[in-house]
């Protein structure tokens, strides 16, 4: 660790985060110790106790700054650090940004020493720092070995073993954090594909500010949804399509991590919605290198299964079956029994299906996966291919965006007239579906009034022909859980007589 005593010291952080969710921390050591790059390296482990500070209003989180104390070792003999962080998206696992960090002689905050900092800029008057109170704290174990490669990179590989504390709340670090000392990033993922080969991981994209400040607000563990993209119409489409499939992949993998502790039906349906955001954009951006290096992503299959039994069941109880159940009980006592027993039928299948869910997720194939789509997505591609592309005025976003939109478009249409078979619609809507998150990504250089219509009328689509399915689903599930017969010769009477063309 980098540090002085009279100043700041500037370093350039790059590390890779790999959440720990399935292991028993009381042999998690024992098993990272085993690993090939770790096993003749002596361990070492200290007592870690860090204080944030920001304003009331968040002023430093919300453009992705941290600033904290952090005490090393005992309270008796500790050694106080103060550490400025800055940049970074915080849409990857994989991070890389600028800090700055000093020793002090207490536990104060110490302006001076964020003079040679960008705190200069950012604070000019000094009214920000007297602004500044604790938020939360992070209190963790490290343990942390040092692996040196003959090609001279150096990754420091740290376990964290802890609690976030923000007011009354708390919640668990086990985390495996890679930094790069020296070397290139690709070390890293070398290392995290041993250690994704005898425990389970997940690419962890927030960090622990993040997750600090989150906690504070009581919104740990919440859904995340789609973040808007920042687009200009001088972008071409290789950069285009790495800035769009990050997002798309941390809003999947986000979701992922929440699920692990989070029974919200919104998390399940907002991980399904980012896989298939992502999936989407695959198609948009097929041509270009990035997506044409993927690797294989089939270790996903049966967690996306799972995922989509789950939505099925909380659909189908939450959703469609509550909107049909006056109609159904009519005020009889004996349909009412009927209708309370499926709906218990479907809770216990639904929390059942929860722990399947979870045991996909902490399944080693799906986090060596999910790693494995981390480092495509954050690789060098070919330059030439890139160059050659951007140059080429088919490749220059608006009218690329603009054109396979309308291709969109025109595909839907066409599918629509052919018939309303279920093939068809199915088709229909799925290209609906990817009409509707490609206007969404690319909202910022189409022709605002089209995008609107566009966005509009795919939406209106996928919800006509989503409802159709979703009481089919219902029906099927019905049938499966052996609902009053009763009941699901209601049931099908309903879905007969919604059968029609969207």
């Amino acid at each position: 660790m980098n540090s002085a005593r009279q100043s700041a010291t500037q370093f350039t952080e790059v590390e890779l985060k790999l959440a720990l969710p399935s292991v028993d921390p009381r042999t998690l050591e024992q098993h990272l110790a085993r690993l090939p790059a770790l096993v003749r390296r002596k361990a070492t482990r200290e007592k870690l106790y860090n204080t944030y500070y920001d304003t009331p209003d968040d002023a430093l989180n919300s453009q992705r700054i941290a600033l904290r104390i952090r005490r090393v070792g005992s309270v008796d003999q500790p050694l106080w650090l103060q550490t400025l962080k800055m940049g970074g998206s915080g849409l990857s696992a994989l991070s890389q940004r600028g800090e700055w960090e000093a020793t002090l002689p207490n536990s104060d905050l110490q302006p001076d020493l964020l003079k040679a900092t960008p705190w200069s800029q950012l604070d000019p008057d000094g009214a920000l720092f007297h602004s500044l109170a604790a938020r939360f704290t992070t209190d963790f174990t490290r343990t942390r070995w040092t692996v040196r490669h003959r090609d001279g990179s150096v990754i420091e590989v740290a376990l964290d073993q802890g609690q976030i504390v923000a007011g009354e709340h708390n919640a668990a670090i086990c985390e495996l954090e890679l930094e790069l000392k020296a070397g290139r990033p690709a070390t890293l993922f070398a290392i995290a594909r041993q250690v994704a080969s005898a425990v389970a991981v997940l690419p962890l994209g927030a960090s622990k500010a993040q997750r600090g400040f989150a906690l504070a607000h009581n919104m740990l563990g919440q859904p995340l949804r789609a973040q808007p993209h920042v687009l200009t119409p001088e972008m071409h489409v290789p950069e285009v399509a790495t800035q769009v499939l990050r997002e798309m992949f941390n809003h999947f993998s986000s979701n992922l991590h929440t699920l692990l502790t989070s029974d919200d039906p919104e998390v399940v349906h907002q991980a399904r919605v980012g896989w298939r955001r992502f999936k989407a954009a695959l198609t948009l951006f097929k041509k270009t290198p990035l997506v044409q290096a993927i690797p294989p992503w089939q270790g996903l299959k049966s967690l996306l299964k799972e995922l989509g039994h789950l939505r099925d069941l909380e659909v189908a109880s939450l959703e469609t079956l509550p909107m049909l159940a006056n109609a159904y009980v009519d005020g009889s006592n004996k349909r009412q029994e009927h209708w309370r027993a499926l709906q218990h039928s479907l809770a216990q299948t639904a929390d059942e299906q929860h722990k399947r869910v979870r045991s996909a997720i902490n399944n080693p194939v799906t986090g060596a996966t999910l790693l494995a789509l981390t480092e495509w997505l954050e690789s060098d591609q070919d330059p030439g291919a890139s160059c050659v592309m951007a140059a080429d005025k088919n490749w220059t976003l608006r009218p690329w965006a603009r054109q396979h939109m309308e291709r969109l478009r025109d595909q839907l249409k066409t599918t629509l007239k052919k018939s309303s078979k279920p093939d068809n619609l199915h088709h229909a809507r799925l290209l609906a579906k990817r009409l509707r998150y490609g206007v969404e990504a690319l909202r910022a250089v189409l022709p605002k009034r089209c995008a609107q219509r566009w966005r509009q009328q795919a939406a209106r689509l996928q919800g006509s022909i989503g409802a159709d399915r979703d009481l089919q689903h219902a029906l099927r599930l019905a049938k499966r859980l052996k609902a009053h017969s009763t009941l699901l010769t209601f049931l099908r009477a309903v879905a007969l007589g919604r059968r029609r063309p969207p």
